[in-house]
């Protein structure tokens, strides 16, 4: 029977080549998008080999200071999370890190722009490197303030040619550094693993960032297992509003929570408020599910039309005795095989769209692809947009009778 169906299927669809050839370009463009887009989510918050204990961190990623007339948002400061993040409850470990700082360095007098990212020791068991050549600073080059750094494979090959690295020495904004070690590149959109070279905290040009509630820290919480992330989130809630403030008259509030990366996406679109990554959520879905509802409907559009051509070989079939299931059956298998086909060709466009974006630089060592996960999603998605825009056409024609069907009848 399906063998049949689907016989009958290719049929239709290369007798009908302009409906095909719209319907194909409607659904693949569909899927490159939704698929790019998936990708990109993926690369943000999903599973990373650079981050194996995601599933039980938190970080620390924003925090707002305000008052009656003034407010300050953006990173936290040393301060805050050096007093409020050790011995944590709950917590295997904790590492303090800055943003991916812009710096520059020269080579032959060409001006080199790297990104700079100062971090503690523990940074390197909270995450997992793979070293190309020598391996990570400790906690003792953070607390001696030793002048080291690792460097990724990218900066080697501009610094040094691609040859061996490792014990040799470079400048980087006004202070020579020692390299201890080289990884691979890593993804820009990566945020707390990112940056083109790492050096110890203590490596700062002063000291005084150890001073400040606010400015330029994030920090990366693990947890001993996922269930202890909610005590975790709370004893830290908790230090926090004990935290003494700077000024009271000038600023009566300290907001900073340990979240989830998306959590922290959510923060940055709506604020500390109660159910942003909810509210997120919806967007997100609310926008796929509008972006696959309008070329559905376009499609099922197509599809009536179609019906309505094919009126009198519908009755025909009925006259001869086929049944409404066995005449959905068929319609839904043309839909689905015209939505694979789509789909399939919707993948291929979308991976050459992912190799473009990764070429271009424009986010830089990105590896945007098209994994089993973002794979899977795509063909979940084909396959829906198919019964979707199948369904409804083919209850209709399923309800045509004989006679009006012979006669050309309307839907």
């Amino acid at each position: 029977m399906l063998t049949n169906y689907l016989k009958t299927a290719f049929k239709v669809l290369l007798r009908r080549k302009v409906f095909t050839a719209i319907s194909l370009f409607g659904i693949a463009f569909t899927l490159v998008v939704l698929i790019v887009a998936a990708s990109l989510l993926d690369q943000i918050f999903g599973p990373h080999a650079l981050e194996p204990k995601l599933d039980r961190s938190l970080g620390v990623f924003m925090a707002r200071l305000s008052g009656e007339n003034m407010s300050q948002n953006g990173n936290p400061g040393y301060r805050l999370l050096n007093e409020t993040l050790r011995n944590l409850p709950g917590a295997e470990s904790v590492a303090l890190y800055t943003s991916a700082d812009p710096v520059a360095t020269y080579k032959d007098g060409e001006r080199i722009s790297l990104s700079l990212k100062r971090t503690d020791g523990a940074f390197w068991q909270v995450l997992n490197f793979r070293f190309l050549e020598g391996g990570p600073f400790s906690s003792q080059d953070d607390a001696n303030g030793n002048f080291v750094a690792v460097i990724n494979e990218s900066t080697r090959r501009k610094l040094f040619g691609g040859a061996p690295a490792v014990g040799k020495t470079f400048e980087l904004d006004s202070q020579t550094f020692r390299v201890v070690g080289v990884v691979p590149d890593v993804p820009f959109l990566r945020m707390v693993p990112f940056s083109d070279v790492w050096a110890p905290l203590q490596t700062a040009k002063t000291r005084q960032y150890q001073s400040q509630l606010m400015g330029g820290f994030q920090a990366t919480i693990v947890g001993r297992t996922g269930a202890d992330l909610p005590g975790i989130r709370a004893e830290f809630h908790r230090r926090v509003k004990a935290t003494p403030l700077p000024d009271p008259k000038r600023y009566n509030k300290l907001e900073c929570e340990a979240e989830t990366m998306f959590e922290f996406v959510a923060t940055e679109l709506f604020g500390l408020s109660d159910g942003r990554a909810t509210k997120l959520l919806a967007i997100l879905t609310g926008l796929a599910l509008l972006f696959m509802i309008l070329p559905a409907l376009n499609l099922v559009n197509l599809n009536v039309s179609r019906i309505l051509e094919r009126a009198s070989e519908i009755g025909v079939r009925k006259a001869f005795g086929a049944t409404s299931r066995t005449l959905v059956g068929q319609f839904l298998v043309e839909n689905l095989l015209l939505c694979v086909l789509g789909g399939t060709i919707g993948l291929v466009l979308a991976s050459l769209a992912l190799r473009l974006i990764n070429s271009t630089g424009v986010m830089p060592y990105s590896q945007l692809s098209v994994n089993l996960r973002v794979f899977f999603a795509g063909f979940t998605l084909s396959l829906v947009f198919g019964l979707v825009s199948g369904v409804y056409p083919a209850w209709k024609m399923s309800r045509l009778h004989p006679v009006e069907a012979l006669n050309g009848g309307a839907l």
